[in-house]
């Protein structure tokens, strides 16, 4: 991830929430010409990044005891919550 490239003290979290926490799951197989979330969610926890699925989203969509992409875990709303007061920015898309 660009932010993360040559910048040792960018600390990058990632919270996937509602249909987001299906880009969790492993093995999917990205078309032609479309960005591989996987590839890029490995790539953030290689470099020390930290990416976390809202449980009650995973829940809901049925994948909380499927296997995720080795890495990511299952977290809470009150971890989102210490994240956003803990950081200096917050980026939302």
């Amino acid at each position: 991830m660009a932010m993360q490239a040559g910048n040792s003290e960018v600390e990058v979290r990632i919270f996937l929430m509602a249909d987001a926490v299906t880009c969790a799951l492993p093995n999917q197989a990205t078309p032609q010409g479309y960005y591989n979330v996987e590839r890029m969610l490995k790539a953030v926890i290689n470099k020390g990044g930290q990416v976390k699925a809202c449980g009650t989203c995973s829940e809901t969509r049925g994948i909380e005891d499927l296997s995720l992409i080795e890495g990511v875990e299952i977290s809470t709303m009150n971890q989102l919550k210490d994240w956003v007061v803990d950081s200096d920015r917050v980026l939302t898309f």
